[in-house]
């Protein structure tokens, strides 16, 4: 979340040198990020949630940083600090909110695409979901300036297709987040990630039921 710029020409030759253990590596380190999340969001009750998020929060802190070149372990980073902060709630949140933001700009600055464009998609949430100014740095604008970047990236995605139906949903624009969460339904499943489908459809479920009667 913290590093800026980075020598772009030592990071390109590192990687290509660098032996398949080593990529395997981070990939294998960053399922289990998102596994212990997906467990914690969708499997723990949600009193217990707060602390859980923080555990794993030190423990993604410790991925980003043994892979400082890569985007995908700072995506989860800032997906899990931000969950932290969703977690906590209140005035304390903020600044755990900053922080996954502060992680997901520099995992663009890495790699606009990684993971599908991901960080495109939470960065967007957090956005609408985070106060305006003065308390936040929300801004509707810039959530769905991001969305659609995410979408037209992966525009059959479960998740930014999920988010923009949620974003519509509170713009009061009922029709577009119907569209949407429709969208989201219609998904390919992920089979590497069939908890994280599972309680994904379950919240578009209870998001549709709230929709006004056509």
């Amino acid at each position: 979340m913290k590093p800026k710029m980075r020598f772009l020409l030592a990071l390109a030759c590192a990687a290509l040198a660098a032996p398949p253990l080593a990529r395997a590596g981070v990939d294998d380190d960053v399922r289990a990020l998102q596994h212990e999340w997906e467990t914690i969001k969708y499997r723990k009750a949600e009193a217990e949630q707060e602390k859980a998020y923080q555990v794993l929060a030190e423990t993604a802190a410790s991925v980003r940083n043994k892979y400082a070149d890569r985007a995908e372990p700072e995506i989860w980073y800032g997906i899990i600090v931000a969950s932290y902060a969703g977690a906590k709630g209140g005035f304390g949140a903020l600044s755990l909110a900053k922080d996954a933001k502060a992680a997901l700009e520099h995992a663009l600055q890495l790699d606009p695409k990684a993971l599908s464009g991901s960080a495109y998609t939470s960065l967007g949430s957090l956005y609408y979901q985070v106060p305006g100014w003065p308390l936040g740095f929300g801004n509707d604008y810039k959530a769905r300036e991001l969305l659609d970047k995410a979408l037209a990236l992966n525009p059959d995605g479960i998740d930014p297709n999920y988010f923009l139906g949620d974003y519509l949903y509170r713009q009061r624009d009922f029709d577009g987040a119907r569209a949407a969460l429709e969208r989201a339904l219609q998904a390919p499943a992920r089979p590497e990630r069939p908890l994280a489908d599972e309680g994904r459809r379950k919240e578009i479920q209870e998001l549709l039921a709230k929709l006004p009667a056509r």
